[in-house]
C-alpha cells in the first residue's frame, strides 16, 4: 500500500513537472484545441443555427473579457480564491499572471473556435491563401502574447481577437439573413463588428488596453474585400473541376477526366489535361448558398501569355438559386485551346471571385486516356 502511494506520488510530480514545462503555452494549446475542434466538427455548409451557436461563442468571449477586463479581477491573487482553487493556483504558479488563468483559456478556446469555423466558411472553402497565412500570424500573436508581461499589450491582443471574430461573423450573417451578396453588406457588417468590439471596450469599466488595432483590422478587411482578396461570403465553394465531356446520369454529373500520374497517389484527376485539336473542355462548379439567395455567378477562363500576364478568353454566365445542401451547380465549356497554363475563375456579377481553379493544356494527336468520376 505504502510503495503504492509512493509510485502514484511520483506520477503525479512527473505530471506536474511536465505541465509546468509547457505552461507558457497553454493560452495557445487552448486556442488550437478549438481551432481542431471546429476543423473536424463542421461542414462546408452553414445553416441559421450555425450563426446562432456562432453568435453565443462570440457572446460568451464578450462576457469573459468584459469580467477579466476590470480593474478588481486583473489584481485577484491566489488569496482571492477558493482555497482548493487557491492550491491549484499556487501549484501551478499561475501567479505570473496575477490573475486566475482559466477564463483566459476559455477565451483562447472560443478564439480558436470561432476562428476555425469562420476560416472554414470563409476562406478555406474559397481555397484562398490568405487563410493560411492569417492562421499563422495568430498562432505568432498567441504564442508571443505570453512573454507580454505588460497587461495593457495582453489586453490589446485580446481586443483585436474579438474585434475580428465579431467583423468574421457579422460579414457571413448580414448577407446570408438578407440573402444578398451586394458588396454594401460586407462594408456595413464590418463597421457592425467594429462596433460591438468598441461598444464593449467602452463599456467595460476602466478597460485595460487599446481599441486601436481594432480599427486597423477593420480597415484592413474592407481594402482586402475591395481588392478582391477575400470570397463574397455567404457564397461557399465547394468543388470545381475540369473534364473532357459530362452527361447527367440520375441526378449526378458523370465526367470524363483526365488521370493523374501513378506516383500522385492522393488523388485520382490531374490538373494537365492532354487533348487533341478542337477538343472540348468542360469546367463545372459547385457553390453553396443559402436559402433564399438568387444570383448569377460566371466562369472566366483565362489564358496566361508571358509577355501580357492573364487573359480573359471567355466570360460565361450561369444562374445560382440558393438552398441545395450539395451546392448548385453550373458548367461552362470551351475548344480550340492552346497549349500552356489556364485557369478558370468562378465570380460574381459584380466581380468578386469565389475560386480559382489553375490547370495546363498539352496538344496530342491521339485521343487522351479518361477515367470517369461522378460530380
Amino acid at each position: 500500500m505504502f510503495i503504492t502511494t509512493i509510485k502514484q506520488s511520483k506520477h503525479v510530480q512527473n505530471l506536474v513537472r511536465h505541465m509546468l514545462k509547457v505552461r507558457d503555452f497553454f493560452p495557445a494549446i487552448f486556442f488550437f484545441g478549438g481551432f481542431a475542434w471546429d476543423a473536424f466538427t463542421i461542414g462546408r455548409n452553414v445553416a441559421a443555427q450555425d450563426l446562432f451557436i456562432f453568435a453565443a461563442y462570440l457572446a460568451t468571449a464578450g462576457l469573459i473579457l468584459y469580467v477579466i477586463g476590470r480593474p478588481s479581477y486583473i489584481l485577484a491573487d491566489s488569496t482571492s480564491l477558493p482555497s482548493w482553487l487557491g492550491n491549484i493556483y499556487i501549484r501551478f504558479n499561475l501567479s505570473k499572471y496575477h490573475w486566475p488563468n482559466f477564463p483566459y483559456f476559455l477565451l483562447q478556446f472560443i478564439y480558436g473556435n470561432l476562428l476555425s469555423s469562420l476560416f472554414i466558411l470563409y476562406f478555406k472553402s474559397a481555397s484562398h491563401w490568405l487563410a493560411w497565412l492569417m492562421s499563422l500570424l495568430l498562432g505568432v500573436m498567441l504564442v508571443g502574447n505570453e512573454y507580454l508581461e505588460d497587461e495593457y499589450k495582453r489586453f490589446t491582443l485580446s481586443w483585436a481577437l474579438f474585434g475580428f471574430c465579431a467583423m468574421l461573423l457579422f460579414n457571413f450573417a448580414l448577407p446570408f439573413l438578407i440573402g444578398s451578396i451586394h458588396p454594401i453588406w460586407f462594408y456595413l457588417s464590418t463597421l457592425m463588428g467594429l462596433g460591438a468590439a468598441h461598444w464593449l471596450y467602452k463599456n467595460t469599466p476602466n478597460h485595460f488596453g487599446s481599441i486601436v488595432p481594432v480599427w486597423l483590422i477593420a480597415a484592413g478587411l474592407m481594402f482586402a474585400y475591395a481588392a478582391d482578396m477575400i470570397p463574397p461570403v455567404p457564397l461557399v465553394k465547394r468543388d470545381i473541376a475540369v473534364a473532357y465531356s459530362l452527361n447527367k446520369v440520375n441526378g449526378d454529373y458523370q465526367l470524363s477526366q483526365q488521370p493523374s500520374d501513378w506516383w500522385v497517389f492522393w488523388r485520382k484527376t490531374s490538373t494537365d489535361l492532354e487533348i487533341t485539336a478542337g477538343q472540348r473542355v468542360y469546367c463545372i462548379s459547385s457553390v453553396f448558398a443559402p436559402s433564399g439567395l438568387n444570383t448569377k455567378l460566371y466562369h472566366r477562363w483565362q489564358f496566361y501569355d508571358k509577355k501580357q500576364g492573364w487573359l480573359t478568353q471567355s466570360h460565361i454566365g450561369f444562374t445560382l438559386a440558393g438552398g441545395r445542401y450539395n451546392g448548385f451547380r453550373g458548367y461552362t465549356y470551351k475548344q480550340n485551346l492552346q497549349a500552356g497554363q489556364w485557369r478558370v475563375a468562378i465570380e460574381t456579377e459584380n466581380e468578386k471571385t469565389v475560386a480559382v481553379y489553375d490547370f495546363s493544356i498539352k496538344t496530342v494527336s491521339v485521343a487522351p486516356i479518361s477515367i470517369m468520376q461522378l460530380f
